[in-house]
């Protein structure tokens, strides 16, 4: 059922200003161009500016500066999208797993599960595995045998934990992400290749979240180490043994070779290939399909690749590409 705030206690909510109608009933959020009466709009970006004059929210989330440009009710701020992500929190319509364990579940032997634990429907908990409080496993999710999921944790249906993978509190694994599968390791042999078994796990800090079909490998020794507040998107590959700073975010189609190790406060950009071994610093900003192949010690911003351009000029250019290490020689033999 939808529940209907007011400007003011929006305004006491997030802790910010206000103007216009006290009372003025509000129910959803909604972009500026397609809100309409009851629904909160915001905008962040000055690109929009032109859309505050004709949109029908009925109220917006904005900076003081730009309060004069609509005569609505408004909620200020000078952080206007913190405060949107914070009301998306109260404005949403996911369906909380009921509590208990579902008749179809199955729970294994000496298992642990703490006050307001929901299992859902075809859900496979293995043995020894502690569930902290408030903890929801959704539909057809699997967690092997000696797991722990700290307090408010949730996996959403058909989320795979392997054997041995530790969450903190508040962690989020969505639909399809698998967590502690084994990592890529074989020792080459005259025979072929033998298989290194691993035997390290996986440990999520507090408040991490991982998208859809990413995949986070286990340790072949050492545990491989996510720190809290860590943020990764959807189809990210994150090998054996790395460690994610605290509070470092990770877009869509990443690959994170083995045993590299990441900074604190990173954000790391779609596509972006990183090989193993390496170690990336504190406040390290990698752009989109940038491949990283030497330590990053310094912090600040990098990018590898060329942009995009027509094919025949690309193909040019790929030629002079080759002819680069040539012409370096020769200016090298004009140097006085």
């Amino acid at each position: 059922m939808t529940v209907a705030h007011t400007l003011s206690s929006l305004a006491r909510l997030l802790g910010v200003d206000y103007e216009g109608d006290p009372e003025c009933p509000l129910s959803a959020l909604a972009t500026l161009q397609s809100a309409g009466p009851g629904q909160v709009s915001f905008i962040a970006n000055p690109v929009y500016r032109k859309y505050l004059a004709q949109t029908q929210a009925s109220a917006v989330i904005m900076a003081p500066a730009l309060a004069s440009d609509f005569s609505g009710n408004k909620l200020l701020t000078e952080k206007p999208y913190e405060a949107y992500a914070r009301l998306t929190k109260l404005f949403d319509q996911r369906l909380a797993v009921p509590r208990g364990v579902h008749p179809s579940a199955v729970v294994g032997k000496g298992c642990q599960l703490a006050d307001g634990v929901a299992v859902g429907p075809n859900a496979v908990i293995g043995d020894d595995v502690v569930l902290g409080s408030g903890v929801e496993i959704g539909a057809g999710a699997t967690v092997g045998d000696g797991c722990e999921l700290g307090a408010g944790s949730r996996l959403a249906a058909r989320a795979v934990l392997y054997h041995n993978v530790r969450l903190g509190r508040n962690c989020l694994v969505h639909s399809g992400a698998v967590i502690g599968a084994d990592g890529f390791g074989f020792a080459p042999t005259s025979e072929g290749w033998v298989k290194i078994h691993q035997l390290g796990g996986v440990v999520l800090g507090h408040d991490v979240e991982v998208g859809s079909g990413t995949t986070i490998d286990r340790g072949a020794l050492d545990d491989t180490w996510i720190g809290d507040g860590v943020k990764i998107d959807n189809q990210v590959q994150i090998a054996h043994n790395v460690k994610i700073g605290n509070h470092t975010a990770i877009a869509g189609q990443v690959g994170i070779a083995g045993s590299t190790t990441l900074g604190e406060n990173c954000t790391i950009a779609g596509g972006v290939g990183i090989i193993g071994h390496l170690s990336i610093a504190d406040d390290v900003h990698i752009t989109a399909m940038s491949l990283v192949t030497h330590s990053l010690r310094e912090a600040g911003s990098y990018s590898s690749g060329t942009p995009l351009t027509t094919t025949r000029e690309w193909r040019r250019n790929a030629v002079r590409f080759k002819q680069l290490d040539e012409l370096a020689a020769r200016l090298k033999k004009l140097a006085p």
